[in-house]
């Protein structure tokens, strides 16, 4: 095992850059001379089938088909991606074949509508496709809905459908099933066909059931319900769930299953939401989104569960990338804020067409959820920054202003020091910013400050000892659904840490009580609570005498 001074000076060398493929092998390779924490294989938390569709992209099929050969001969999305492999090099009738086999062996039909159109456009043409059409009778809706930017008196709701048109999405109120509310939207190519739609005018903490209609036609969808959050200010009782870690591993898919039977106000996705990898082209993007985005679990889950996402390494760039502060270099970067625009729901995305990236804030009753993108500002040099300028005067200004009894001021990567030993991938590698954000909220008093995190995969609850304020703790999980798994880093701040299969967590509060709290919980794939920890608002305030 190297000392650590040494693997610095070692890392130090290493010229961190998206795409730099043998600079995120040697990170991870000194991370674990240095008791880094990679338990297993780098390759195990990525598939063979993205893998080969990266290949399909770039031309180079002899590779495809080696990696392809990795994975189960039966597999559906193995005959899915071998499928394209086959139409893209013109070979039309192997290309049939491969469909006929990914649809017998469980692939929704709905998948061939969603694409990639451009790569599947010959398939389109074919007897076979039209004879599988003709039986499956695919419907107008192919993704979503999706629900999300709930408010007080709102929310949006994002969908894809088979070919352009026009949305209307028709509400009712759920005890008295009249209808309230019809909102118009429309689906275009140059948004991959999908829409956001904007519900308005609804009263606050009400329930409400919803309809899809496309071009008139009545849409199935399943779990098509929502309330909207109590006004800004109330307290009441509140589940927050969040996870990152999320590749596609069919047989985990039932996690949002899980998720969904916790009935949680809303879900924070805080990256490596599908495991990419892929800036410089966009077929593996399309599939990646496509395949979850088509599971029935994510489906069911997502229709009355708000969602809030933002992105970290694997869904912007490549492994622990470092773009750059410039809005438009590397030329990929604007063309991929642009995709993870159309593939959520987000209230707003960062400073918008003239300041891009994922950062945006939301509020239930008297809490306030702020998310910060850790990635298309990420810049080294004399003072390295995860957030650029623009993010952190944007951070400070809403921290200064927040009116809410707890702020959760959710990352991409940990907080925590020492958490992925030798990396400077985490807020260690940006030590004088994370202290610059400290700082801010002792000097300026705010209380109820909580930090949640993902990137390593595993649930942990940590605490960060602060001599001239509260002690700040931390919530960190992402192993959603992944197969690679990090071990428990045990710091002086750790309180527990859960490893031993897929997780999320669960932030459950009580505003009501005299002494506001949160509970934070670890919960297995298979519902079960594995730890728990309570934490109070006077926890969570600033004493007077101590600090500045």
């Amino acid at each position: 095992m190297l000392p650590r001074a040494i693997a610095e000076l070692v890392m130090k060398r290493i010229k961190t850059r998206c795409g730099g493929r043998w600079n995120g092998v040697a990170i991870a390779v000194i991370a674990m001379l240095v008791g880094g924490g990679v338990s297993g294989p780098t390759w195990a938390q990525h598939d063979p089938q993205r893998n080969a569709t990266r290949l399909i992209a770039t031309g180079d099929y002899a590779a495809a088909w080696k990696e392809l050969g990795k994975g189960e001969p039966g597999d559906p999305e193995t005959h899915f991606v071998a499928m394209m492999a086959e139409l893209k090099r013109g070979r039309i009738t192997q290309g049939v074949e491969r469909m006929r086999k990914a649809v017998a062996t469980g692939i929704p039909f709905a998948r061939l509508i969603a694409g990639p159109r451009d790569v599947l456009k010959p398939l389109y043409a074919t007897d076979g496709f039209r004879e599988l059409a003709a039986k499956h009778q695919p419907a107008d809706l192919v993704h979503g809905p999706m629900m999300g930017a709930v408010t007080d008196t709102g929310a949006s709701v994002w969908l894809r459908t088979a070919t352009a048109g026009s949305v209307v999405i028709l509400v009712r109120d759920a005890a008295s099933r009249a209808i309230v509310l019809e909102a118009f939207g429309r689906t275009l190519p140059e948004t991959d066909f999908t829409s956001v739609v904007q519900l308005k005018g609804l009263k606050p903490a009400n329930r409400y059931q919803y309809e899809v209609l496309f071009d008139g036609r009545k849409q199935k969808a399943d779990n098509t319900r929502f309330q909207t959050a109590a006004p800004d200010g109330t307290g009441g009782k509140t589940r927050i769930v969040f996870g990152g870690g999320a590749g596609y591993v069919p047989k985990w898919e039932r996690m949002w299953d899980t998720i969904r039977k916790r009935k949680p106000d809303a879900l924070l996705m805080l990256g490596d939401n599908v495991y990419i990898d892929a800036p410089r082209e966009t077929l593996t993007t399309r599939y990646c989104y496509y395949r979850r985005q088509s599971r029935p679990e994510w489906r069911r889950l997502v229709a009355a569960t708000p969602v809030y996402a933002i992105y970290d390494d694997h869904d912007f760039g490549t492994n622990d990338c470092v773009p750059g502060p410039e809005i438009e270099k590397p030329a990929w970067k604007r063309r991929v804020w642009n995709t993870f625009r159309r593939n959520w729901c987000n209230p707003f995305y960062g400073g918008g067409k003239t300041q891009p990236g994922c950062w945006c804030d939301f509020r239930i009753g008297d809490l306030h959820v702020i998310l910060l993108d850790g990635r298309y500002y990420r810049s080294r040099g004399d003072r390295p920054s995860m957030l650029g300028p623009a993010q952190m005067t944007w951070l400070k200004r809403t921290l200064k202003s927040s009116k809410g009894t707890f702020k959760i001021i959710a990352s991409p990567v940990p907080w925590s020091p020492g958490v992925k030993p030798g990396s400077r991938d985490t807020w260690d590698g940006f030590a004088a910013e994370r202290e610059q954000i400290f700082g801010f909220i002792e000097s300026e008093k705010i209380n109820g400050v909580i930090l949640v995190s993902a990137d390593r995969h595993r649930t942990d609850l940590r605490v960060t000892r602060r001599p001239n304020g509260y002690d700040l703790y931390e919530l960190e999980s992402s192993k959603l659904t992944n197969r690679h798994t990090h071990k428990v880093v045990r710091t002086p701040g750790l309180i527990w840490g859960y490893n031993k299969t897929c997780s999320f967590a669960v932030m459950e509060f009580d505003t009501t009580a005299a002494d506001p709290q949160v509970r934070f919980e670890a919960v297995t794939i298979d519902g079960e609570r594995v730890h728990d920890h309570v934490l109070k608002l006077s926890q969570l305030t600033h004493r007077p005498g101590k600090g500045h």
